[in-house]
């Protein structure tokens, strides 16, 4: 069976239906992932005892995969050396800031990775083809942009910039499971349907985008992403390969033996208040 091409200019909804790619084995796939979770504890090692600054940034389509990856990634990390960051909707004094302002308290410190779920680029893509912002802002955030993030690089921040891309029919599939599924019916959100209804518009501001801000210093990284497995495992290890790291495991732990008693008697379980073991 062969693999759809994603492609984020795909044919107008209504073109015949691609099949879904071949899906990867469980067990090849968690195989894989727990082998690259072990590289990521690693990398993060290193970014600790090296002083890093990192920052990636996942953007793409709805539906697309994006907090899946990010949840892999993070899922074996350290929650105080590795934050994801997802903000929500400006609010009406965020509105009259510079518009990076509101990101800029989020880039980290040293040894930290941050993580973006949907970043500045919101300008390029729902806010231009929502009209949320203006044209006189929309053009300056693509002559802006680029300046912003060489800054970044120039100031030791490590940029890595992901674009998931899922074809038309994969992201149909994947709304219609969300519409059934009572524990994803909060992914589909009115804007989400929204931008299923432009997909054209939304194809043309992710070029427009490309064209503006693959840079050099911070290039794009498209991720195929009609198969979620795979676009994890994918985007994972060549995140691993965008950053030379070594081995810093730390020397087997000894783990010492229990304090004595000395006395102590434990209170009567009767006082404490337990959680009812229904299971």
């Amino acid at each position: 069976m062969g693999k759809s091409t994603p492609a984020d200019a795909e044919p107008a909804p209504g073109s015949d239906a691609e099949q879904p790619p071949e899906p990867i084995k469980t067990k090849v796939y968690e195989a894989a992932l727990a082998e690259l979770q072990v590289e990521l504890v690693k990398l993060q090692e290193w970014i600790k005892v090296q002083g890093l600054k990192v920052v990636v940034i996942f953007e793409g389509r709805d539906a697309a995969g994006k907090g899946g990856a990010i949840k892999r990634i993070t899922e074996s990390l350290n929650p105080r050396h590795c934050r994801v960051v997802a903000l929500a909707a400006p609010t009406e004094r965020e509105k009259t800031q510079w518009y990076f302002q509101r990101y800029v308290p989020h880039l980290p410190a040293a040894g930290e990775m941050v993580l973006f779920d949907r970043s500045w680029y919101n300008r390029a893509g729902v806010e231009r083809v929502m009209g949320f912002c203006t044209d006189d802002e929309y053009e300056e955030f693509m002559r802006s942009c680029p300046e912003f993030e060489r800054m970044l690089v120039r100031s030791g921040i490590i940029l890595i910039k992901y674009w998931f891309s899922v074809s038309d029919d994969e992201q149909e599939r994947r709304f219609r499971r969300r519409i059934t599924d009572p524990t994803k019916r909060w992914k589909l959100s009115p804007m989400d349907l929204e931008s299923r209804k432009r997909w054209v518009e939304y194809s043309k501001a992710k070029d427009e985008m490309f064209a503006h801000t693959d840079i050099k210093q911070a290039p794009w990284y498209v991720v195929n992403a009609d198969s979620k497995k795979r676009a994890r495992l994918n985007c994972i290890k060549h995140l691993l390969t965008m950053i030379p790291y070594k081995d810093l495991t730390p020397a087997p732990i000894d783990l010492p033996p229990r304090q004595d008693a000395q006395g102590y008697v434990r209170p009567p379980l009767d006082d404490q208040t337990f959680v009812p073991e229904d299971y």
